[in-house]
């Protein structure tokens, strides 16, 4: 395995790739590696000859006041994973590689960047396509893959490369779990043992809004309602937002029906924490 530092050591790793032929697939990381990277290194092995996987924490996706300073970065245990998983190169670039100066260039997606997230995030996801755009450039893959529990990131990226006609395909790979359901994240680690148990009951409220919807209910404020019910006793755990939206566009929806998101956010103790299930009640 290959480890790049600079842009142009990761497109040498890559050109001798492409002259054997090889498919690439990239998968962008911001390091500190769990099973849930692991499932889109899996993912990208299964469908592409050469896996490239970047290790970058992105300042530019970091509003103030976050964690860009405190966010892990257990880069040899990283390059242990990525060995471990057959990753063929791994590009791990400094701030400095990868904005040398003053960055004057921003890649904006309007309408789907609004909700959920970024309402109170306004700059993350002009972050985010930006520094997915300059990989996707700097790497030139067939195909990037991406998790469903970012939901809204997938979907931002998915027709940030529709738009832009760029020349590789959005793979969006399932959302891993906990046996408890908690979904994996590199933020977990922040938590208590106390909040780590508390923090299962994200998964129980989508867990009783599939239920409900299972069962007919389509109206989104009766169900929010029965979902904060099962987040509300406790007491550390302050909710930012469950939403209901269309699944493309992003767009709140007072009653399910057709392709629906529902997505929450909530912080606990120093841990914002993100959720989602997708259901598809289109036959209704």
């Amino acid at each position: 395995m290959q480890v790049a530092t600079t842009i142009e050591e990761i497109r040498r790793c890559v050109a001798q790739a492409r002259a054997g032929g090889q498919r690439v697939g990239l998968v962008p990381t911001m390091g500190a590696l769990h099973v849930g990277h692991v499932s889109l290194m899996e993912a990208a092995a299964a469908r592409c000859e050469s896996v490239v996987v970047s290790l970058f924490v992105n300042p530019t996706q970091f509003g103030p006041g976050e964690d860009y300073d405190a966010y892990p970065k257990p880069f040899e245990k990283d390059i242990e994973i990525c060995e471990k998983h057959g990753v063929a190169a791994v590009f791990a670039p400094g701030p400095e590689e990868m904005y040398p100066r003053e960055n004057l260039t921003w890649v904006g997606v309007e309408k789907l960047t609004e909700s959920l997230c970024g309402r109170s995030r306004p700059i993350h996801f002009r972050g985010v396509t930006t520094v997915c755009t300059k990989l996707f450039n700097i790497v030139g893959p067939d195909m990037a893959f991406f998790g469903q529990k970012d939901a809204q990131q997938a979907i931002v990226i998915q027709r940030m490369a529709a738009d832009l006609n760029m020349p590789l395909e959005i793979v969006v790979c399932p959302t891993v779990r906990e046996p408890d359901g908690l979904a994996v994240s590199s933020r977990n680690r922040y938590l208590s043992p106390q909040q780590r148990r508390d923090a299962t009951a994200l998964y129980r409220a989508l867990e009783k809004c599939r239920e409900l919807i299972d069962a007919g209910a389509a109206d989104a404020d009766e169900i929010r309602e029965q979902m904060r019910a099962i987040l509300a006793p406790i007491p550390d755990l302050e909710v930012e937002y469950i939403s209901f939206v269309d699944a493309e566009s992003l767009q709140e929806l007072q009653r399910v029906q057709g392709r629906v998101l529902i997505a929450l956010a909530a912080r606990l103790g120093p841990a914002r924490l993100i959720d989602n299930i997708l259901v598809d009640k289109a036959g209704r």
